[in-house]
């Protein structure tokens, strides 16, 4: 490939990311206005973060697997395609179910996007280390975007109105397709795996009807029929989907690749800080803009520091990769993560918007250290040929942790206060108590890499080769 073509290829990646990352964040700063607008409570709301992350959770391995297959480059295009049309549906939304079926819809596009750009990466810059400082732009794209979505979500909300946080993405997606089309080289893996039904619906089912307990919970009751079937049934078809792959011939998730200590540790990592910085996200905005009253574009100033912090970190991060190993790194960084929640604990009713700044800028500068460094190790641990397989394992564990957590922490924070349907304190003490529980496991997810990776660097792709 031409300079002019791997920079164009990269330049296309992070533009999808950047669009995928700021649908998670970016309709934060939207909710009060969208549940105003489309007379929706609670539950409606939080579908409209879940029902996207879950369909990109449950889908991501098998748009890996039909990438390798055919192409990543044209599945590529044609997730692309879906993401923004399903866009296009978002702003045209009538009523809050429509919203959520076309966030689910839109989740599905992202899954192909995700499960193809890691592959794509990895094929355009082959040498190692050309490839980590690929990885780190790509990782400050990741970081930046998810917390740029508050302040561009605000900014689109107060200038236009919640559906243009949905409808700017028609644009962007034309110029995609284009320079996809232009740039993005086809490839493909000829020993690539089957579709693994039986896998796919058990992991589907299985998430959709945790997070719909845990989202549910608090409302219906912990003890009712519903919500204590689904939590069971969840359990069953989660553990029906392991079983499943240790004994279909191809299956989407080989578990031989956890063998390899440094890809577990990366899955480890994303998935401890996905489910404490990033899904709280949602709580943080509510308090910012309901309890304290900021604007939308107000509160998404706020972030703005920490969004400077991370976006410097990580594309620093090239230079730290070659000089400090992985696990001190991460280990380091979900540290910060931990720190900069507990930070934020100081925030009550009558806080300025202040109170979160320190702790928002400590986590930020731990997501700036973590976002590449755990891409790097979920590629590098794997040979080349498995690298779809790979980005579709690492970002099933990035996005079921935020729709784990968001659902999680929906239990802990009574949100409704924020919509008018309580006191402001009962909001704060929830949300102190989410912040605790971000904590600890942000934490854990330091201890469980520190365990897997000690004072290594990682195990090498061929045991990997071996194992899966």
């Amino acid at each position: 490939m031409t300079k002019t073509q791997k920079n164009g290829t990269l330049a296309v990646v992070c533009l999808a990311t950047a669009m995928l990352m700021l649908d998670i964040a970016v309709v934060n700063t939207a909710l009060g206005h969208i549940a105003s607008d489309l007379h929706s409570g609670l539950s409606g709301l939080q579908w409209v973060v879940d029902a996207y992350t879950v369909a990109l959770a449950s889908v991501v391995l098998t748009a890996g697997s039909v990438s390798d297959r055919l192409g990543r480059r044209r599945v590529f295009a044609v997730g692309m395609g879906v993401f923004t049309a399903s866009s296009l549906a978002c702003a045209m939304a009538g009523s809050i179910g429509v919203l959520d079926a076309a966030r689910a819809v839109q989740g599905i596009g992202a899954a192909i996007l995700f499960a193809g750009s890691l592959a794509i990466l990895a094929d355009a810059f082959p040498a190692a280390k050309e490839r980590m400082t690929a990885l780190a732009i790509y990782g400050a794209t990741i970081g930046a975007a998810f917390a740029i979505g508050p302040l561009a979500g605000g900014a689109l909300t107060s200038g236009f109105g919640w559906r243009a946080v949905f409808f700017v993405n028609v644009p962007l997606g034309i110029l995609a397709l284009a320079a996809i089309r232009a740039w993005v080289r086809e490839s493909r893996d000829d020993n690539a795996r089957g579709l693994d039904w039986p896998g796919q619906l058990t992991l589907s089912a299985g998430l959709f009807l945790l997070v719909f307990a845990l989202l549910r919970g608090n409302e219906d009751g912990w003890s009712s029929a519903h919500i204590t079937g689904s939590l069971v049934a969840a359990g069953g078809l989660l553990a029906a989907f392991v079983i499943v792959q240790r004994r279909v011939r191809e299956p989407m998730l080989p578990l031989g690749l956890f063998r390899n200590r440094s890809f577990t540790a990366a899955q480890a990592a994303v998935f401890a800080i996905s489910a404490s910085f990033f899904a709280l996200f949602l709580y943080t905005t509510l308090y910012l803009q309901e309890i304290l009253g900021l604007s939308p574009i107000e509160a998404g100033l706020v972030y703005v520091p920490g969004t400077v912090a991370m976006f410097v970190v990580s594309g620093a991060s090239a230079q730290f990769g070659e000089r400090v190993p992985a696990v001190r790194l991460v280990g380091l960084g979900l540290v910060l993560v931990a720190a900069g929640m507990a930070f934020m604990l100081t925030a009550g009713t009558d806080s300025s918007w202040i109170a979160l700044e320190p702790g928002f800028l400590l986590a930020s500068i731990g997501t700036g250290i973590i976002n590449p460094t755990v891409s790097g190790m979920a590629l590098g641990s794997v040979p080349p040929h498995m690298s779809g397989v790979a980005a579709g394992v690492h970002d099933t564990f990035r996005q079921a942790g935020i729709a784990v957590g968001v659902a999680a922490f929906g239990a802990m924070v009574p949100a409704s206060a924020a919509l008018g349907h309580g006191s402001a304190s009962s909001y704060v003490d929830g949300l102190h108590t989410a912040l605790i529980a971000g904590t600890g496991v942000a934490l854990a997810g330091a201890v469980a890499t520190v365990r897997l990776l000690g004072g290594r660097r990682g195990a090498a792709p061929e045991a990997v080769a071996e194992l899966a």
